[in-house]
């Protein structure tokens, strides 16, 4: 298709304005939610820098992850509180393309991430003795590397893509950001193999890494029932409990949401499932590891005791 035919310069986000007379309760909850995400995943990224106990590959990763649902979180709700305020819910073409990347970006970097998590609970608990040679300082950056230039290439290639297409209107985006699924809705003309490709590429981003989460896991499991103490079966299944609990999460919900087509998009319910993944899920990272991960609580009421004034 050639993109001279776009004519839109600049598309509606119309997000929550049917709610109209719970705009500034919406606000409220989401500005709570957003210092909350932001102050309990900085708290993580701090422990784990500053504590000499929380300096293994593990928290390397966790720490990587906080800073990515700051990240993730800071690209749609700012945007979303500022059209709840203001009422003003105009975005330019370029800035819609600017939040999609930044989104794709960073939540392709997740999906990377959480994958590089897996290898390193699976060599910690299937290899032991190779662990600190596996998962060396090394091979920690360049996995952190690879998520990172994974989502870069998969944002921009996504972005890319979908921008080159063309919109002649109409511009009113049925939801609080700019997401894919209800901007292919605004493209003229049969899209029907640009959907099909972008489902694909979908498809190998997120099922990929999910394999691979799901073949470690395989591992340990297989690892665990072998051990023949149930105590410590318990405290190897522990180590990993965080982290099956946030993939569960966030492969779900970017399963049901991205490897489908467009014609089952509902613009009543999707955006209101986009908002656990979007806003919710980034919360409740934070509370996972700290409620689930003795060594973070330990490390928290450590950082706590040595900020306290010494008593003369």
């Amino acid at each position: 298709m050639s993109t001279n035919t776009s004519v839109v310069t600049e598309f509606i986000l119309i997000g929550f304005s049917h709610l109209a007379n719970l705009q500034g309760f919406l606000f409220s909850v989401f500005l709570t939610i957003y210092l909350l995400t932001v102050t309990g995943n900085l708290l993580i990224v701090l422990l784990v820098s500053v504590d000499a106990a929380l300096q293994s590959p593990m928290y390397f990763f966790l720490r990587i992850l906080s800073a990515l649902e700051i990240c993730y979180t800071s690209v749609t709700v700012p945007l979303l509180l500022h059209h709840l305020l203001t009422g003003q819910r105009h975005i330019s073409r370029s800035g819609c393309a600017l939040q999609m990347f930044f989104f794709l970006f960073f939540g392709a970097t997740e999906c990377c991430l959480l994958a590089a998590m897996a290898y390193d609970r699976y060599a910690a608990i299937c290899e032991p003795l190779r662990y600190p040679l596996l998962l060396n300082r090394q091979m920690c950056l360049q996995l952190a590397g690879s998520a990172w230039s994974c989502g870069a290439m998969v944002g921009l290639g996504h972005t890319t893509f979908i921008f080159s297409l063309p919109f002649c209107g109409p511009n009113a985006i049925p939801h609080f950001f700019c997401e894919i699924q209800p901007i292919l809705q605004l493209v003229c003309g049969d899209t029907s193999l640009n959907e099909l490709q972008i489902i694909l590429a979908a498809a190998l981003i997120i099922l990929c890494p999910f394999g691979l989460i799901l073949g470690s896991y395989g591992r340990i499991l297989a690892t665990i029932f072998r051990i023949p103490s149930g105590t410590g079966r318990r405290k190897a299944f522990s180590t990993c409990s965080s982290h099956l609990v946030v993939v569960s999460l966030f492969y779900g919900t970017a399963i049901f949401i991205y490897i489908r087509p467009k014609a089952s998009y509902d613009p009543a319910t999707d955006p209101l499932l986009s908002l656990f993944y979007a806003v919710v899920t980034p919360i409740l990272n934070p509370i996972i590891y700290s409620l689930r991960n003795a060594d973070v609580k330990i490390a928290l009421k450590r950082t706590i005791q040595k900020m306290r004034p010494v008593e003369i």
